[in-house]
């Protein structure tokens, strides 16, 4: 659906009318082009209906060419049982973490701040499926593990896991000094657009690297399917302001939001602390 001239004078105007700050916005986004015809700004792309194109792999082939798998699990807590809860799973995080007998590591643990309210999540990283399938059998044997999740169930409502491979072009988490908040970014995908969003970013993430920002970025294997998440670290929540609002002074920012918008269905945010015995910081 492209934008003719009568209807982008038709938004503008509205704008205007509804609020007269939009008409600086109305201005740079529906502004004329050299020849006296509409240039199109980040919300003309915004409303232009792009075509879904066929996907010719599979997106694991496609958007991830690294071995290793993550998990991430989400544990709703009892809001009286907070404090019991931290107290609890970090010895057990610890102790899976600093076992060399078993096959994944703690990538990151964290309560939530803002968002979802007492809520845990915890991401595991393995070398690949076989490592999965090892994990679950060794902790079906182990008599510690047993008496932790007998525990920790008196204080949960619910919990779920997701299996998650990381976006190829998602660079490596920069190093992080102690005392970061963390924001996990959710993506709910219109099914088929995974390889569309994954090219666009591919793109975008290169506006962000060097910030300190960046942590990961994860899609779906298991679980909610076409459910990406990204995740970055702000040393608080004015500097996260201040980041996310530079990043519209980037040339092509713009139009990563523009051509990335139409493909979600639904997203969401949280902001998280880091627990004692998480390796992000």
């Amino acid at each position: 659906m492209a934008l003719n001239s009568a209807l982008i004078r038709s938004i503008r105007s509205y704008f205007v009318k509804t609020n007269p700050a939009c008409s600086i916005i109305a201005s740079r986004n529906f502004a004329s082009g050299s020849d006296g015809s509409p240039k199109e700004g980040w919300l003309s792309k915004l409303l232009h209906v792009k075509r879904v194109e066929p996907a010719t792999e599979s997106h694991s082939r496609a958007l991830a060419n690294k071995q290793v798998v993550y998990e991430m699990q989400v544990h709703n807590i009892k809001p009286d049982r907070m404090g019991d809860y931290i107290k609890l799973s970090e010895h057990h995080l610890r102790r899976v973490h600093d076992n060399p007998n078993m096959p994944c590591k703690l990538f990151g643990s964290w309560s939530t701040a803002f968002g979802p309210q007492d809520q845990a999540v915890h991401i595991w990283a393995y070398d690949g499926y076989k490592s999965v399938k090892e994990m679950s059998e060794l902790l079906w044997k182990d008599e510690e593990y047993l008496d932790y999740k007998k525990q920790r169930g008196s204080m949960l409502i619910n919990r779920s896991n997701q299996l998650l491979l990381p976006f190829n072009f998602w660079p490596e988490p920069e190093i992080h000094s102690p005392g970061n908040l963390y924001e996990l970014r959710s993506y709910y995908l219109r099914p088929g657009t995974l390889i569309e969003w994954g090219n666009n970013w591919a793109r975008g993430i290169r506006m962000r690297i060097g910030e300190g920002t960046t942590v990961t970025g994860l899609f779906t294997q298991v679980g909610d399917l076409y459910h990406v998440h990204h995740i970055w670290a702000y040393k608080d929540l004015e500097s996260r302001r201040q980041i996310r609002e530079s990043a519209w002074q980037k040339p092509g920012w713009d139009d990563l939001v523009a051509y990335t918008v139409p493909l979600i269905r639904k997203m969401d945010s949280k902001i998280m602390i880091p627990i004692p015995c998480s390796p992000l910081q």
